[in-house]
């Protein structure tokens, strides 16, 4: 899904590109904003992953140095 996102935000910021050379100023803003949009969801993405392999391993390390198990 991160992929999606991230060809999503650079086709967007293509397409908003070419509207600024054709001087459409309020349809490239529209379609430069929901780029970002994109970008942003993919970012989203990437740290929440991240986030998640974290807790993981502090889950797991705290099972495994818990000195109150027998």
């Amino acid at each position: 899904m991160k992929l999606v996102w991230l060809i999503v935000a650079g086709a967007c910021g293509a397409v908003a590109g070419v509207l600024l050379v054709r001087g459409d100023f309020d349809r490239a803003f529209v379609v430069a904003a929901a780029g970002m949009v994109a970008w942003f969801l993919n970012y989203r993405i990437q740290v929440k992953e991240k986030l998640a392999v974290m807790d993981a391993a502090q889950e797991e390390n705290i099972e495994v140095n818990d000195p109150d198990e027998d």
